[in-house]
């Protein structure tokens, strides 16, 4: 049993409330607090926490607490995983693992230093959905992969976010947003990232909020919304990834990744679960593949108790920066090749660790 502090308790925070109740007892929400702190009374009285915080300085100092789960705004969590490191204290954070490469190599450093564990979201990937892609094309399926194209695009979250400001500042935009569960997604299903090359553009300066409770405002964009990039893996295979808040509509499926056998259609890397088909080059056909794993629901929570058990047994973990950082330098890379206009090398490597065990009871890492 490991003891978590919840700092953040916005949008995001319900589905981790929501199965630290119900899924995964082998860890203890102990204690939260937020910047606005009806929210946080809201989640104490809801889930019988423990413990409310005005500050988070408060909650770091809390010797009860294990972990820190920083589910705060994507410009924050640097401030937020920082303070927590310098209190001794093990990190989960919501993506990305900072708003830009800096802070990411800063934040390892750190826990390095003090002898600490950072790790984080997406924690998708370890869902039904992508665990059974992984292993039909770890057993052949598909052949040699030949390459992938990925896509991501919508026209803003301005028109449904309940705040969606953020999504617009530094941090921000749909490849910082969204592309860690596109690029958490791949390296798992095909090793590290060798090298990106990207390209960018603005296309609207300012966004109208059509949603309550900001409804009439005008965001101010300060941050690119379509970002095309290649990414050349370890392996040789280069897939395309598109991230975008400019686009109306596409008929592009999420992630597709073509092999000398076929085409496999992974699902949306946002979800734990969803539909796998796979198109077969020699039949012609198109065939559906059942899930093979466990946490097909909304399981948001799962790589922080994988840490949680990592940590515990020192065993490796699938959710801690060696994974974050890698997934946090390929994005910060693709901006800066998309500014240089020229492909841009990463340093840091990535060897996935073992699949998801499906003979484990629920909840159990």
């Amino acid at each position: 049993m490991m003891n978590v502090g919840m700092v953040g308790v916005g949008c995001i925070s319900g589905i981790y409330l929501k199965n630290l109740h119900e899924v995964f007892h082998e860890l203890r929400l102990v204690a939260v607090c937020d910047l606005i702190r009806e929210r946080a009374e809201k989640a104490q009285k809801e889930y019988n926490v423990p413990k409310l915080y005005d500050t988070m300085e408060e909650l770091f100092a809390d010797p009860e607490i294990d972990i820190v789960l920083n589910l705060t705004r994507p410009y924050q969590h640097y401030q937020v995983s920082k303070a927590a490191l310098l209190a001794g204290k093990h990190v989960y954070s919501e993506k990305p693992l900072g708003a830009d490469l800096a802070e990411g190599e800063e934040l390892v450093a750190l826990a390095k230093e003090k002898g600490l564990v950072i790790g984080g979201a997406p924690d998708t990937f370890m869902g039904a959905g992508i665990q059974t892609c992984r292993k039909l094309i770890d057993e052949g399926l598909i052949g040699e992969v030949v390459g992938g194209r990925c896509v991501m695009a919508s026209h803003g979250v301005e028109t449904w976010h309940p705040d969606p400001d953020f999504y617009y500042q530094r941090g921000g935009g749909p490849l910082f947003d969204m592309g860690p569960y596109y690029i958490t997604a791949l390296i798992n299903l095909l090793g590290g990232i060798r090298s990106v090359y990207g390209y960018h553009r603005t296309a609207y300066q300012t966004r109208l909020i059509t949603a309550k409770p900001h409804e009439g405002e005008i965001i101010q964009v300060n941050t690119p919304t379509h970002i095309e990039s290649f990414l050349t893996f370890d392996s040789g295979v280069v897939v395309s990834l598109l991230t975008s808040f400019d686009v109306y509509n596409t008929k592009q499926t999420n992630i597709e990744i073509y092999g000398t056998k076929g085409t496999l259609y992974v699902p949306d890397p946002n979800c734990f679960d969803g539909k796998i088909t796979f198109y077969n080059g020699e039949t012609r056909q198109t065939e559906e593949y059942p899930l093979a794993f466990d946490y097909g629901k909304n399981s948001r929570c799962l790589g922080l108790a994988d840490m949680a058990k990592s940590i515990e047994t020192g065993n490796p973990s699938r959710t801690t920066c060696k994974q974050t950082f890698h997934v946090l330098e390929a994005m910060a890379s693709i901006m800066k090749s998309a500014e240089l206009q020229a492909p841009v090398a990463l340093t840091s490597h990535f060897e996935r660790e073992a699949p998801m065990d499906p003979t484990l009871p629920h909840g159990v890492l």
